[in-house]
Formats: structure tokens, sequence, C-alpha cells
């Protein structure tokens, strides 16, 4: 039995308030809502810059992770093989390998590179996923999963080249010490990763990681001369993660520094 686009945003609507978490926290969307979400009308790519230099103290950064992992039930594992990320620290050398030399500076040695999911143009996991449970919408190219769908498999997490999708090897609730009932939490055998706070979003209010950041973290519509992310890409020299792979990332850096060619 084949299940087309439609028929299964339909299903979504049906099964949203089982399985995942409080069911009473969540409104039941019509199939037409859930289309409306999906694949309505373009009303821009959103995007977001991170300005490192703005991130003075090591708080502000642990702030920024905890903000996203308590509005989005991210459990807190200890073994480093089965934790959960969604947003995290890198190296520098980590994060950017195509743009390290010998003589990298100092100072980029050894601060932390928050990073994330990039929500790309052209995203790899989107291609892999055998069954949906990964989509870009086409109304603000987040890059989305259904996690009713998802089955497991790991594709995303090879075709990724930014390393932004976990797994749950364990049964994450029982890691969440406060629960956070206005977003679900997942099972065991699933993938999760960054959603920009779509959740967020569609009740018109930013990321939560943005409002913890303390400015040094902005969010928009990329084609809006007039948005945030705009007027901070115009202003500053900006570069995104692995620009070379043609991924086409949506998540960009002002770094400060160091010069790059």
């Amino acid at each position: 039995m084949s299940l087309d686009r439609r028929d299964f945003l339909k299903i979504t609507a049906l099964t949203a308030l089982f399985g995942l978490g409080s069911a009473s926290a969540f409104k039941l969307l019509s199939p037409d809502e859930i289309l409306a979400n999906v694949e309505g009308a373009a009303s821009g790519q959103l995007g977001m810059v991170i300005d490192m230099e703005l991130f003075q103290t090591p708080t502000t950064i642990e702030n920024v992770i905890e903000a996203c992992n308590r509005a989005h039930n991210v459990p807190s594992i200890d073994n480093t093989k089965h934790e959960i990320k969604w947003i995290w620290t890198e190296k520098y050398e980590n994060a950017f390998p195509e743009n390290t030399s010998e003589h990298l500076s100092e100072e980029l040695k050894a601060k932390p590179f928050l990073v994330l999911c990039n929500h790309c143009d052209h995203p790899a996991c989107v291609r892999v996923c055998p069954t949906q449970a990964t989509f870009k919408r086409k109304s603000d190219g987040i890059v989305q999963m259904d996690y009713h769908r998802c089955i497991g498999c790991r594709f995303c997490m090879a075709a990724c080249p930014y390393g932004s999708r976990s797994f749950n090897w364990e049964n994450p609730r029982k890691y969440i010490k406060d629960v956070n009932p206005d977003y679900p939490t997942r099972t065991i055998g699933v993938v999760e990763k960054c959603n920009f706070c779509i959740e967020r979003i569609e009740r018109g209010l930013k990321p939560a990681c943005v409002d913890a950041s303390e400015g040094a973290m902005v969010f928009g519509k990329l084609d809006d001369p007039d948005s945030a992310v705009r007027a901070a890409l115009a202003t500053n020299y900006a570069v995104t993660r692995k620009t070379d792979l043609g991924t086409g990332p949506n998540v960009y850096y002002i770094i400060g520094g160091q010069e790059h060619a």
C-alpha cells in the first residue's frame, strides 16, 4: 500500500495527539492546516546569524544550549555515545575544517563555536530518508521531522555532513528532569535534531536560542532586505560551514579574529 504526500498528512492530522508526549498540550490540526504549513505559499527562507564575537562569557553559550534543551525536552545523557544534541559547541577546526591552517590564531583555537542543524537549501538528509520522516517545508525552508514516521534507519545521520542529528539509543524520557508540556517527548529508536523552533515561530516568537543569546544570534527571512539577518550580513563578513559541499547552509557565522579567503 502506498501513501502519497496528501494521504500522509491526513494521517498525521489524525495521529497528532497520540504517541508523543502529553496529548492535552496540542491542538489537533486539520489536514488542510497541516498542508498549509508544509506546502503553503512561499514566505521566504529562514536563516540565522551567529556572531561569535558577541559571546563574551561561557555562561551565555551555556544559557543558549540550556534554553534549547528545556524548550524541546532534550534529554541529558552522560554517556557521550548516546547523548542527544540539538545545539552544542565544537572547536573551530571541527566546525570549519575547510578554513583551518597551521597558523590559526590561538583565540580561534580556544573558542567554542555553537553548531546546529543548518536547514540547508539542498539537504542531503531529505534525499535519503525512505519514509519522508524528514522533509523541507516549502513555506520557509525549515528542514522538519515527523517523529511518528521515523523508522530509525539512520540514513539521514550518515548523509548529514554536519553531525546535526542524534539517535535515541535509549528511552529519552527517563533523562528529562522537568518535562516541557508544550513540546512532545520522543521515543527510543528515532532520530531527532534542531527544528529552528518551528513551534515558537508559528506563534510569532523567536527561537529559544536567539532569545537566550543576549543579541549574539539573530533570526529572520534571508530574502527580506529589512530583516535582522540581512542587516547583520550586510555589515559583517560571515561564513557558513562546509560551503563547498553544495548543501546551501542557512546558518551564518560572524567569526572575527581571523582573515578568510
